[in-house]
């Protein structure tokens, strides 16, 4: 098989910056690189309204490297996705000035795009149940990322049938409610508040009670399966497709969201660049598990390491 049919998805978050380049064989993908760098591009932007020059800086640092690697696999096409920071930024065409220059040196023409929660859903939901029995569905897959929660329904034949994004994640909901280390009981209840509200708001959109299976995706989620799971290093091929029973997953978040920063440090499986927000997406799992439980009598989580970035590279394969 010839390079030249390699692709590339990068997704760019409000906290990280991933890349995937794959071959497409038989309908899938084959993983040739997967890399994740915390770049909090989107640190600051709820309150400020503007990407910082220090997070476009590191954002550059991160997509420069992307752009070498691209040339280095021999990449012919790439897409790259954009998110909800940079939906909300007033000063979003220095990023996209930046993603033009620097990846059209490797892939020319090649620059971001600003997708809309619908597209982020549609993409999230084929990236995760690509792998999973079409008889565990209808499925209801939660992209819980730095800035925005998305909550999608739908079953491998028909695709989406449902879908929200909420502006609820875990940086946005750590720099607006949780300011003390460890949180105060005050901070972990107005947080709560937050939470139950905004995912309310994405449940009377999504008919989730007729979701059978939870797929949770993204940082958070496999964290706190790793977590769960007693790992003390993060393993993506024990993580994925990896199941969590309600109990075993509110009791993991209720220590994360009660502990210091240092204790999160001191984690194995804990990325450096989680360990500050990582109590506000435990707090949200938390409530989209109570919720899902009473709607949809869900008593587990499936947590898969296939998401948006997987859907992003099958979208131009």
């Amino acid at each position: 098989m010839t390079r030249g049919n390699r692709v590339a998805g990068i997704d760019c978050g409000t906290n990280s910056i991933r890349l995937l380049i794959a071959e497409p064989v038989d309908g899938r993908l084959r993983d040739i690189h997967r890399e994740m760098r915390i770049v909090r591009l989107g640190e600051g932007v709820d309150a400020t309204g503007r990407f910082g020059a220090e997070a476009l800086d590191r954002t550059r640092a991160a997509l420069t490297d992307y752009a070498g690697l691209l040339v280095a696999h021999d990449v012919s096409r790439v897409r790259m996705v954009a998110t909800s920071a940079t939906r909300d930024a007033a000063n979003r065409d220095v990023f996209f000035a930046m993603t033009a220059q620097v990846l059209g040196q490797a892939v020319p023409g090649a620059v971001a795009e600003v997708i809309t929660g619908a597209q982020e859903a549609e993409l999230s939901f084929h990236g995760a149940v690509g792998e999973l029995d079409s008889a565990d569905g209808p499925f209801v897959v939660v992209d819980l990322g730095g800035g925005s929660t998305e909550v999608v329904l739908g079953d491998s034949t028909d695709g989406v049938s449902a879908s929200y994004s909420a502006d609820i994640g875990c940086v946005r909901l750590t720099e607006r409610c949780l300011h003390s280390d460890p949180p105060t009981a005050a901070e972990i209840s107005a947080a709560r508040d937050v939470a139950r509200e905004l995912i309310g708001q994405a449940l009377q959109a999504v008919p989730v009670q007729h979701a059978k299976t939870w797929v949770g995706v993204a940082g958070t989620m496999t964290t706190l399966s790793a977590l769960a799971h007693g790992l003390t290093e993060y393993d993506p091929g024990v993580i994925h497709l990896s199941r969590v029973g309600l109990p075993e997953l509110l009791a993991v978040c209720d220590r994360l969201i009660g502990m210091t920063r240092t204790q999160r440090a001191a984690l194995g499986p804990m990325h450096p660049g989680r360990v500050d927000v990582i109590g506000g997406g435990a707090i949200v799992v938390q409530e989209l598990a109570h919720a899902l439980q009473q709607r949809a009598g869900i008593e587990e989580l499936v947590v898969s390491e296939h998401d948006i970035l997987d859907g992003i590279a099958l979208s131009i394969a």
